[in-house]
């Protein structure tokens, strides 16, 4: 009976492989798309900026 479970146990670590839980190289991850919907711009920002600028180089010399 030893004999028997003696010979089952160097069965089964000589059957065994090492244990890996994966592989070196970098996971491959999906990027996440992401759509943004195109907003037209309600402030018009860029105008008044513009428009300051233009107001400022011609009132900047007299000041």
């Amino acid at each position: 009976m030893k004999k028997t479970l003696a010979a089952a146990a160097i069965a089964a670590t000589l059957v065994a492989g090492t244990a890996s839980a994966g592989s070196l190289s970098d996971p491959i991850v999906t990027p996440d798309v992401v759509m943004v919907d195109a907003q037209e711009n309600a402030s018009n920002v860029e105008g008044l900026i513009a428009a300051v600028a233009v107001i400022a180089i011609i009132l900047g010399p007299s000041l």
